[in-house]
């Protein structure tokens, strides 16, 4: 089943914590603290695969979750750094966050690092000074990244087939390609995009995308909708095939209805270069095709051919592969800046609300320094309100009237001002 969309959540390793020791050697008197840093988490990584075609692998699993750390361990052993959990993506997927674009997936072997794996812990080892030679300070492991991703891919073709239900497009793919999409005398015979390669006269080649039949209305999401226009917008050639055989209707109105519908969903796509194929023209009249071509501006070049007898075929080849060596590189298709981490240099301004007589702080820093603090030893609880206080928050909580004995929750965290 060809998918083109999909929803995830992803979640780097948390961090090993760090470890409270000391050195026991015979004939070692005092021997200072020894406690060993835990390994960081592992990221969660999406890698550009040709194994890869759709995204229907993420139909059942959800969730991606990169390997923990190890915690420390004595005499200065440092935990194992966690797996990076890598998950395959076919070329051309887009990476969402909300309605923001993080990255555009259209490189082979590309790699996105989505979600970071938490640091380790700092184990007692590093907290030892001249003033304080054997702390019991300790920290415990930063828990790792997690975020929401819609993934959307887009088919990086060469080249795509447009046109109405029924003008031949499946047809014409099957006679240039190797290709074998499903034929059929009746609307939307393809409800997926098919991909065939084609090969050149010069031993060129370029990929030739069929996509499904579009309509009237296509870009308010009639028939299928979006699910066919999200396609169109990288190929850098665009074919109308329009059947001039059609009894039911004028060719010409058939081709001005569907580039309407193209301009209306995008209208970069109507400076997008494009070649008109004139199809089954085995079944249509001499007559009916000049008066086609007399309707059309003059810079339009079209090619006649039977994509059932397989006339005129060799012309097409010829003329697209002319028309791709000219064509400039799409600006969809240029890969954007990894910004995923920006996050992390915008200011975390503490937010400070009172529910029902209790202070409450809300700041992403401040969640993730209690996650990493060791409440069971006391001297990681000095530690804590020292940062409390050297990050303003002390000040702020007392400013707007908070008093010695008041509850203040940070997180899921709990404890009384003193």
């Amino acid at each position: 089943m060809f998918v083109d969309q999909a929803t995830i959540t992803v979640r780097g390793g948390n961090g090993g914590n760090g470890m409270v020791a000391f050195r026991r050697e015979k004939y070692v008197p005092k021997g200072g603290p020894a406690g060993g840093d835990g390994g960081a988490g592992g990221d969660v990584v999406l890698v550009v695969s040709a194994d890869c075609r759709t995204l229907s692998n993420f139909r059942y699993q959800k969730l991606y979750v990169g390997e923990n750390g190890q915690p420390g361990r004595s005499k200065n052993q440092h935990g194992a750094v966690g797996s990076h959990r890598r998950i395959a993506v076919p070329c051309g997927t887009l990476v969402y966050e909300g309605d923001k674009v993080f990255a555009d997936l259209v490189t082979l072997g590309q790699e996105l690092v989505v979600a970071k794996g938490g640091r380790g812990g700092r184990g007692n080892a590093r907290f030892a000074t001249a003033v304080n030679p054997a702390p019991h300070i300790v920290e415990k492991g930063e828990p790792g990244e997690e975020r929401s991703l819609r993934l959307e891919l887009k088919l990086v073709a060469d080249v795509g087939l447009i046109g109405y239900p029924n003008a031949g497009k499946s047809t014409l793919l099957a006679a240039l390609s190797s290709a074998k999409p499903k034929i059929g005398n009746y609307q939307f015979t393809t409800l997926a995009p098919q991909l065939g390669v084609v090969e050149g006269p010069d031993g060129e080649s370029f990929v030739l995308a069929d996509m499904p039949g579009l309509i009237e209305g296509a870009h308010q999401g009639t028939g299928l909708g979006h699910q066919f226009l999200r396609h169109i917008s990288r190929a850098k050639l665009l074919v109308h095939v329009v059947d001039v055989a059609d009894l039911t209707g004028d060719p010409y109105e058939c081709l001005r209805n569907v580039q309407e519908e193209l301009t209306l969903y995008d209208p970069a796509l109507q400076d997008r270069v494009q070649l008109v194929v004139a199809n089954k023209i085995d079944l249509a009249s001499t007559e009916t095709i000049e008066k086609f071509k007399e309707k059309l501006k003059k810079n339009v070049q079209v090619i006649a051919v039977s994509a059932l007898l397989r006339q005129g075929l060799k012309p097409l080849v010829y003329t697209i592969c002319n028309l791709l060596a000219n064509v400039e590189p799409i600006q969809d298709m240029q890969e954007t800046e990894e910004v995923l981490y920006s996050v992390r240099k915008e200011q975390d301004e503490p937010k400070l609300t009172v529910q029902n007589g209790v202070y409450v702080v809300e700041s992403k820093r401040l969640h993730r320094l209690v996650r990493m603090t060791d409440f069971t030893h006391y001297e990681n609880q000095v530690r804590f309100a020292v940062k409390l206080k050297r990050m303003g928050v002390e000040g702020r909580l007392r400013a707007n009237g908070a008093k010695n004995g008041d509850t203040v929750r940070i997180g899921s965290f709990e404890f009384q001002l003193q």
